[in-house]
C-alpha cells in the first residue's frame, strides 16, 4: 500500500516543483572551490612556469685531434723499446726495435704525439699489422682537453649548440669535488660507426661500448677554463681535485637541454 500511495501522490505531481531543490551541499562547495583554485594555479604555471631536462651520455675526455693505432708493418721480435709511455715524439721517431728475418727494423711514429700506451714490450713477438702503440695527435700536452659525448641518434637533434654541460669525471670523486663544467661546441651531423670512433680515439674497446646500443652521434663539449683550480678546469666546487685531468678519461656528461613552458608541450 505505501508503494502505491507513493506512485498516485508522483502522478498527482510528477514534477514536484512545489518542493524545494537543494543545488549543492556545503562539502560540495569546498571540493568546487578547490578544484576551480587547482585549475586556475595550473594554467598559470603552464603559462609562466619553466621545466628543464637534461640528456646524459657517455664520453671520453681527450684532444680535439684525437688518437691512432700503430700497428707494426713487420714481423719479428721486439728487442727494444726506443720510447716509453708518456712521451712527446715528433714526426717518425723511432718507437720499437724489431728483429726480423731480413734483419733489425724499427717501427716509427707515423704522425708526430704523445704515446699513451705502448703496447709492444722489450720481448713481444708481433705479427704484420699488430698493435704496437696507442699515441695522441698533440704538440703540446699543455693544450685544453675536450670531452666528447655519444649520443643516440635520435636524443642529438635536441642538443642545442652552446648548451651547458656538467661532466662527471670517473678519476674525480664527484661528492667531494663535483663536476667539470663544459658547453656544446658542436654536433655531429650523422651517426658514427665503430670503424670511425675506434679510428679517431685509437681504441676499439671504447668504440664497441660506445655503440653498443647503435650508431651513435659525437657531441664536441668545450670545457670552461679557470686559473683559480689546479686542473684548469671549472668545477661546481670551488676549488675542483687538487690534481690535472687526464686524456683518455671516461666521463659522463649531462647535457642541459632548452627551457620549455608546460603549454608548449599541448601545442602543436
Amino acid at each position: 500500500m505505501q508503494f502505491r500511495q507513493k506512485a498516485l501522490s508522483k502522478l498527482q505531481s510528477p514534477e514536484e516543483l512545489d518542493l524545494p531543490v537543494r543545488f549543492a551541499r556545503p562539502q560540495g562547495r569546498l571540493v568546487l572551490a578547490v578544484t576551480v583554485v587547482v585549475m586556475a594555479a595550473a594554467s598559470i604555471w603552464a603559462c609562466t612556469g619553466s621545466v628543464s631536462a637534461k640528456l646524459s651520455a657517455p664520453g671520453i675526455l681527450t684532444h680535439p685531434e684525437g688518437s691512432y693505432l700503430l700497428q707494426s708493418p713487420y714481423a719479428g721480435q721486439v728487442t727494444e723499446a726506443l720510447a716509453k709511455e708518456g712521451q712527446l715524439l715528433a714526426p717518425g721517431a723511432p718507437l720499437v726495435r724489431v728483429a726480423t728475418d731480413r734483419g733489425e727494423q724499427v717501427v716509427r711514429l707515423v704522425a708526430g704525439g704523445r704515446v699513451t700506451t705502448l703496447v709492444a714490450k722489450t720481448g713481444s713477438v708481433l705479427t704484420t699489422g699488430a698493435d704496437v702503440a696507442t699515441v695522441e695527435r698533440v704538440k703540446n700536452p699543455a693544450e685544453p682537453l675536450t670531452a666528447l659525448l655519444y649520443v643516440s641518434g635520435p636524443s642529438s637533434a635536441a642538443i642545442p649548440v652552446g648548451a651547458p654541460v656538467d661532466l662527471t669525471v670517473q678519476s674525480v670523486p664527484q661528492p667531494r669535488y663535483g663536476v667539470l663544467r663544459g658547453r656544446v661546441q658542436a654536433v655531429g651531423r650523422a651517426p658514427q660507426t665503430a670503424a670511425q670512433i675506434g679510428g679517431f680515439l685509437g681504441d676499439g674497446r671504447l668504440a664497441a661500448q660506445f655503440t653498443r646500443q647503435g650508431d651513435p652521434v659525437a657531441v664536441v663539449v668545450r670545457l670552461e677554463r679557470s686559473s683559480a683550480t689546479a686542473s684548469g678546469y671549472r668545477w661546481s666546487s670551488q676549488d675542483g681535485p687538487p690534481y690535472p685531468v687526464d686524456s683518455a678519461t671516461p666521463v659522463t656528461g649531462a647535457v642541459h637541454l632548452a627551457v620549455q613552458r608546460p603549454i608548449d608541450w599541448l601545442l602543436p
